[in-house]
């Protein structure tokens, strides 16, 4: 294979296949040369580059709605409620106690910051609670999310069982997490260190969706997304 081949090949190529691909090949090429298996790298002269961050483009609703149709118990509605609503991770969820929540003071704490309590994932809170309450009355677990495997325990609920609901559909956790952030950027304008604050994001995501939100209030961009922030 000549470098001419391998550039031929990446041409077809977009986005993070055209970034992962390149790694891929110049990690064989080097150590099929290093392994003298071959004389020359057709790779070593092809720079692999950064990802370039695109607009986010938003879930469209009907992508949405499936979703929600989807979520047929108590937990699975709060769970789409922590993800689509407050941006929260699955690891996040998981390991939400019961003291993150003030329903009297209205606020939730997600990884170590306090939030307002909307009305939505209020109510969503309650109905859980009280299925909690009826379902294992004599759990002493201080995790919010249990279940039928952790309600005599003291483990949280597996990244599994948190992310089920959202398995197989096109509006995913990650989505709804970046639709999430790319909507406050929007709503309130493209603040990197708002967005920081906010969701807890480092410098480098949180100027990611600033930038993508400051796009898209300029402009009605087409093109999708080559890569979504972290």
């Amino acid at each position: 294979m000549t470098r001419n081949d391998v550039l031929t090949y990446i041409r077809t190529l977009h986005g993070h296949q055209l970034h992962d691909q390149l790694v891929a090949l110049r990690s064989l090429f080097t150590c099929a040369k290093r392994n003298g298996l071959i004389f020359r790298n057709p790779t070593s002269r092809i720079k692999v580059g950064q990802y370039e961050y695109a607009v986010l483009q938003p879930l469209v609703p009907e992508q949405v709605d499936r979703l929600v149709a989807t979520a047929a118990t108590p937990a699975t509605r709060l769970i789409l409620a922590f993800v689509a609503v407050h941006a929260a991770r699955v690891a996040q969820i998981a390991s939400r106690m019961l003291d993150d929540v003030d329903l009297g003071n209205r606020r939730l704490t997600i990884a170590g910051r306090v939030r307002p309590l909307d009305d939505l994932t209020r109510k969503l809170l309650l109905d859980w609670l009280e299925h909690r309450r009826r379902r294992w009355p004599n759990t002493a677990h201080l995790r919010l999310l249990i279940n039928n495997q952790t309600a005599a325990k003291t483990s949280r609920a597996s990244n599994h069982w948190i992310s089920a609901a959202m398995r197989g559909q096109d509006a995913t956790r990650e989505r709804l997490r970046v639709g999430r952030q790319r909507e406050e950027a929007l709503t309130h304008g493209p603040d990197r260190l708002r967005l920081a604050e906010v969701f807890g994001l480092d410098e480098k995501t949180a100027m990611c969706y600033a930038d993508s939100a400051r796009q898209l209030l300029l402009a009605s961009p087409r093109a999708p997304s080559r890569r979504s922030c972290q």
